[in-house]
């Protein structure tokens, strides 16, 4: 049999009803016919894209009319042309098909009221010749800015944080989180003043609904010292518990609801250096001041509010307050606000006397100030000379490197922080004395290979008079030799910064010092001249007042009749 190949095209036909015929003939000349009627029509939809995202005012009538061509991006077809599809449109779940109304007319526009206020939801309809019909949806935004509801214009939120002690608490970020039937998701944020204010005035939408949130988490060692866990471990122990439900809050420092020796152990890493912020918490912590605790002796018996919840928001909110709580601070010696007092003055010197065992040493046991060879090791012990509640310092190392701790009770390892060769840091509570293994990379005398700092773990003690400086002292058939803490001048915190920043310092006397910044030009933008106690200092750094736009590094350098030190500092934008 040979098979004949037909060459043909699809023939373009016109709408509407046709038939092909076939006509067949074998080898032996027998005919035969067939005959199919077929319909050609349109069967495609027609295309029809929407606009997003429109949003209209109720009317002073109390209603709006949008119409089908308000939400029509396009439309097109594949047979019937442009200026023939018809477009519909109705209310999103109000019926099935093309829309129709019940006289069979063509739905082209819809209605809002006032109790449609919102999101609403709309289906665009198009519909060619053949009608064949498709939609999109879309959505309006009703809206009633201008109070033709009934409703009122945009209202005011405003309130304090207040630390327990009534101290504004500044640089806090306070936000509004809300929404409302008629208006899209907001999200807004104001800074709070040095008395810890913040408004929002006349610019919360009518009716909405939202959320008060404070959150500050700058400068975690703000107000948390080695005397906060001698308070800590107290409360723990039963011996002295935490008189304020607030300063419960305070001592959880890993969030987890309770106070236990592991709140103890990250509050100390923090302040050894270990850590530059609490892994589990923010530096702050708020809670709605109209909260009554059930139990004002365990404020974690049940959840308590840190934020407020303000349903149907229809007139001014004032005193939207909250009590800020500064995590790991229990004693409440935090700087919360540019204009607080001055933290609490060193009252006197705490002796730290230094005795060592030495492995291998020519100068005999207990002989404290003495040449050290290089490679000897040594256990040099250190114990204070009155009794001290507790202690915390930076050790500098020059020559000696720490290989070790001895452990005895209330003293690990935990208790020092090694930050590189040069330094250990150290805090102890409780313990009146400690002992650390090192062996000496250089020969040289203990007492100018041994000192005390502030620069990473500040240096205090604290007695029952009150907060005190650090001293070493060296005994040795010569004499007695003290070593103090010189001068220092410390990384301003926090870094960087934006609007406000604290710059400490250390005097070993009393003396007249200028501080003075420069930008990287070179070009003074700030200089600040003042007398200045002995011991611990800090200057309030306010950006408005550096003469600099805009973000970038700055040099900061104090000067003393006898002393200069410089650091750098970076600004950034708001």
């Amino acid at each position: 049999t040979q098979q004949q190949q037909n060459n043909y095209v699809v023939p373009e036909l016109p709408h509407g009803t046709h038939k092909i015929k076939w006509f067949i003939t074998d080898g032996c000349g027998n005919n035969s016919e067939y005959e199919y009627t077929f319909t050609v029509r349109d069967c495609k939809a027609p295309t029809v894209v929407c606009l997003n995202g429109l949003s209209a005012n109720i009317m002073p009538t109390g209603m709006i009319q949008l119409w089908a061509t308000d939400f029509l991006q396009y439309t097109e077809d594949n047979c019937t042309p442009a200026g023939q599809i018809r477009i519909g449109i109705r209310k999103c779940g109000t019926g099935t098909g093309f829309p129709l109304d019940a006289q069979g007319n063509l739905n082209t526009s819809l209605m809002f009221n006032c109790s449609e206020l919102g999101t609403q939801c709309v289906e665009l309809w198009s519909i060619d010749a053949a009608g064949n019909a498709d939609y999109c949806e879309s959505y309006i935004i009703v809206q009633d800015n201008l109070g033709n509801c009934g409703g009122g214009n945009p209202v005011s939120v405003a309130g304090t944080l207040t630390t327990i002690t009534q101290e504004g608490v500044e640089e806090a970020n306070v936000y509004i989180d809300g929404s409302s039937s008629w208006v899209p998701h907001f999200l807004m944020f104001d800074l709070t003043n040095s008395d810890g204010d913040f408004d929002f005035l006349q610019n919360i939408p009518w009716g909405s609904n939202f959320t008060i949130t404070p959150k500050r988490d700058d400068n975690p060692l703000n107000g948390v010292t080695t005397y906060d866990l001698v308070l800590i471990s107290k409360h723990i122990l039963g011996l002295e518990p935490l008189d304020s439900p607030y300063k419960m809050i305070a001592a959880d420092a890993n969030k987890s609801g309770s106070i236990t020796t592991f709140d103890v152990v990250e509050i100390r890493k923090l302040i050894l250096g270990i850590y530059q912020e609490l892994p589990n918490n923010d530096s702050w912590r708020f809670v709605d001041k109209s909260f009554v605790f059930p139990n004002v002796n365990n404020p974690f018996q049940t959840s308590f509010p840190e934020q407020i919840v303000v349903d149907t928001f229809l007139s001014n909110l004032w005193g939207q307050d909250f009590i800020g709580v500064k995590v790991g601070d229990v004693n409440l010696s935090a700087v919360p606000n540019l204009l607080s007092p001055a933290e609490e003055r060193q009252t006197g010197v705490a002796v730290l006397d230094i005795s060592l065992t030495p492995s291998h040493s020519p100068g005999g046991e207990g002989s404290v100030d003495r040449s050290v060879a290089a490679g000897e090791e040594l256990e040099v012990t250190f114990t204070a000379a009155q009794q001290l509640h507790g202690f915390q310092f930076t050790l500098l190392q020059d020559g000696l490197k720490t290989i070790g701790v001895k452990e005895t009770e209330g003293i690990t390892a935990a208790n020092f922080g090694t930050i590189f060769d040069g330094a250990t840091t150290v805090s102890v509570d409780g313990a009146q004395s400690f002992t650390l293994r090192m062996r000496a990379e250089k020969a040289g005398k203990l007492s100018d290979m041994l000192g005390v700092s502030g620069a990473i773990t500040r240096a205090e003690a604290y007695g029952e008079a009150g907060r005190l400086n650090i001293a070493l002292r060296f005994a040795s058939p010569q004499g007695t030799n003290i070593n103090s803490q010189e001068f220092e001048l410390y990384q301003n915190q926090p870094n960087p910064f934006k609007n406000k920043t604290s710059i400490g310092f250390y005097l070993p006397s009393a003396a007249e010092a200028t501080l003075s910044i420069v930008d990287e030009s070179g070009r003074v933008v700030y200089r600040q001249k003042g007398w200045y106690a002995a011991g611990m200092n800090n200057i309030m750094l306010d950006a408005a007042l550096v003469s600099v736009q805009g973000a970038g590094v700055l040099y900061y350098t104090l000067e003393t009749e006898h002393n200069s030190a410089t650091r750098k500092m970076v600004k950034v934008n708001e």
